[in-house]
């Protein structure tokens, strides 16, 4: 017998899911996070789902987890102080940047540059130069750069070091050059090269994607390396430690360590891969994601059970070059304070936020603001006779003193208020799911609607109703469902290098050549970390647009369909997708940008259980009778365990489903089904 444990770290809660690989049973457990030493949580977790589930924790083998360790680095500029080897005649490269200023037409009147993550005074200039076709301008000279980087040692602040050479992308032999020289002037300090991190062209996105590399670098190194260790001991030294990446894949503690710029956006990518888990086992593979916390709501499209992975990753101001589940993030949450600016006199909702302390004035910490959890509570979607999560009490007369304050600015009644809150946040949100489907030539109603997170179930249905999106997917722990996204995940890595081929000049020999090439790269990393090329699963990808174009549309394909198709199944599936998006197509003059090999490991599949009470009927599972407020009237409805709901049953609303985790709402005319995976299944009746 054997577990796998999925750990997902968040602001305020640190979630697991575990796993019997033989049996398919899970556990579930959160534990409060631990912001100076996220490692601490996770260990506390460790324990506490071990002990609540009998567990042996000797056979727990795999351990994957999402961390937000390297987004924080860079959100709260706490990283590393980065040195930077730039050509010479290159060092202002930061500084100039695109010369964008963020805000619109006046921007440039309120716009404050933050300090280079790279500063002038720690970088210096390397005297060499590579042509754009990879050939020796100028050698390196050794000499000069071993002075200049004792120079630079001797200031005694660099913490990490990064080599970008300008056209390395092609040929990278003068960084591999200069780095041999900084290991023997630097001993200890991490050295980033661009060539290995991101050999792409365009010197501005490379440098800033290697500088940031190398900037978290050593706070996520000592952070895996201390958690390795820490789960050796608890655990025993055969668990296997692996980290979610920005695009959804999970990558070995070794590989995360060495590029943890892959992993800016870890902790959203779980929740996308967990949305999917359970999606394409209820038959769904084309599903809008909508994951609701307490102080925003990240919103994802994933088509053919994958999900649309953009080639930059945005934290704060700083942008680089690294894949990441295309994921659109609005300030709307649970603990968002809703508000009557005096001088519109209109209703607004967030994106201020009452944050876990003194969060929403029903959860008696303090809060007296409004916020959108009191609203809910107000209409009774948030049962406060029904503890939640059979642990947390709430107050519904301090929630209904809170939401008066905004009914007496606005001169109506308590009850049309809070519903006036709810309304006007569902429309906020369902804005930024328009933001991934409607502004990307994609149609709503084609999609089914995957609600989660704490607050997501609660709107899942009035956003199905908004957005035509059925049916309403609600998973089984909607709560921890980026612990699930982080134990149902493989690990992955890729390979790319920069092409500007057109494609009438191309054969497909010679791409399958420069393909085959990539995935060697590409599975080095695999092999390395013990998983042999015969559990491999590889595909491929062009980035490709129109001459003069300046921007990609990227192509996912296999090397079979290359041999079958040919290079038209590159521009023909170019043409549809930028019809779908740009309504045109101009059908000739085709380049590929760039190619990349993806190399996953096969899934190693588990057991699955079924779920609730087998036998049990909709009255084995009822809590108690209630009543909500929708629509401007009140409507009697029944709450229900969500823990005895078997397959097949199926809750008309208006009902309530309640959980560990989470709270579902059935709306009147909808009804919630029960599949064998456990899903609610809400569609109209």
């Amino acid at each position: 017998m054997s577990y796998r444990l999925g750990v997902d770290v968040g602001g305020t809660f640190t979630d697991l899911l575990l796993i019997n690989e033989e049996t398919g049973e899970m556990h579930t457990a959160k534990v409060p996070s631990t912001p100076d030493d996220s490692s601490i949580g996770v260990l506390n977790g460790v324990e506490r789902i071990c002990a609540e589930s009998s567990a042996d924790p000797a056979k727990i083998k795999r351990v994957m987890h999402g961390t937000t360790v390297a987004t924080n680095a860079v959100l709260t500029a706490e990283g590393a102080r980065v040195g930077l080897v730039t050509t010479k005649g290159y060092k202002q490269t930061l500084q100039v940047a695109r010369s964008f200023c963020p805000g619109g037409l006046g921007g440039w009147v309120s716009y404050v540059k933050k300090p280079l993550l790279a500063p002038l005074e720690l970088t210096i200039e390397a005297d060499e130069r590579m042509d754009a076709h990879g050939a020796v301008v100028r050698e390196l000279d050794t000499d000069a750069l071993r002075r200049d980087l004792q120079a630079l040692k001797d200031k005694g602040q660099v913490q990490a070091l990064t080599i970008c050479f300008i056209n390395a992308y092609v040929n990278g032999a003068h960084e591999a050059q200069a780095a041999e020289i900084a290991r023997e002037v630097f001993d200890d300090v991490p050295i980033s090269i661009s060539s290995e991190v991101v050999p792409e062209m365009q010197e501005y996105e490379r440098t800033e994607t290697t500088v940031v590399n190398s900037y978290v670098r050593p706070q996520v190194s000592r952070y895996i390396r201390n958690l390795q260790t820490s789960l050796e001991e608890r655990l025993g030294d055969q668990v296997q430690l692996s980290i979610l990446r920005s695009d959804g894949g999970l990558a070995s503690s070794r590989a995360a360590g060495e590029s943890p710029v892959n992993m800016l956006l870890s902790g959203p990518a779980g929740g996308v891969t967990g949305a999917v888990f359970f999606a394409s086992r209820a038959g769904y593979d084309n599903v809008l994601t909508f994951d609701m916390g307490g102080t925003s709501t990240d919103v994802a499209l994933i088509q053919n059970a994958q999900p649309r992975v953009r080639r930059e990753t945005r934290v704060g101001d700083v942008t680089v070059r690294a894949p990441s589940v295309d994921v659109r993030t609005v300030g709307a949450g649970g603990g968002s304070i809703a508000f009557v600016p005096q001088l519109t006199r209109a209703l607004r909702v967030g994106p201020q936020s009452a944050g876990a302390e003194p969060g929403p004035a029903a959860y008696m910490k303090g809060g007296t603001e409004p916020t959108v959890c009191d609203a809910n509570v107000v209409l009774g979607y948030l049962p406060s006779d029904v503890q939640l999560g059979g642990a947390m009490a709430i107050d519904k007369a301090a929630a209904e003193a809170a939401v008066q304050t905004v009914a007496d600015a606005m001169e109506i009644p308590l009850m049309e208020a809070a519903e006036g809150i709810i309304k006007i946040v569902n429309e906020s949100m369902f804005g930024a799911l328009r933001l991934v489907s409607v502004e990307q030539g994609f149609d709503p109603r084609d999609f089914a609607l995957v609600a989660f997170g704490g607050a997501g179930p609660l709107h899942g249905n009035a956003m199905g109703m908004l957005t035509n999106s059925w049916p309403v997917i609600v998973p089984p722990g909607p709560g921890v469902l980026c612990a699930y996204g982080d134990a149902t995940t493989q690990v992955r890595d890729e390979a790319s290098r920069t092409y500007v081929t057109k494609a009438e000049d191309l054969t497909v020999d010679q791409l399958l050549s420069d393909l085959e090439e990539l995935r060697e790269r590409a599975a080095a990393s695999l092999i390395e970390d013990g998983i042999p090329v015969a559990s491999h699963e590889v595909m491929f990808q062009a980035d490709v647009r129109y001459g003069g174009q300046a921007f990609e549309i990227t192509m996912d394909f296999t090397a079979e369909d290359i041999r079958r198709e040919g290079l038209a199944l590159l521009t023909a599936r170019f043409d549809r997708e930028h019809e779908q998006l740009f309504t045109f197509a101009l059908g000739e003059a085709h380049e590929l940008v760039m190619i990349r090999a993806i190399v996953k490991a096969a899934a190693k599949s588990f057991a699955e259980t079924s779920v609730g009470r087998v036998g049990s009927t909709l009255a084995d599972c009822k809590v108690h009778d209630t009543r909500f407020y929708h629509e401007g009237q009140w409507h009697d409805a029944v709450i229900y365990d969500r823990n005895l709901l078997s397959e097949g049953l199926v809750v008309p609303g208006p009902a309530i489903v309640i959980e560990m985790d989470s709270t579902t709402v059935v709306l009147p005319g909808h009804e919630a089904t029960v599949d064998h995976f456990g899903n609610l299944l809400i569609n109209p009746a």
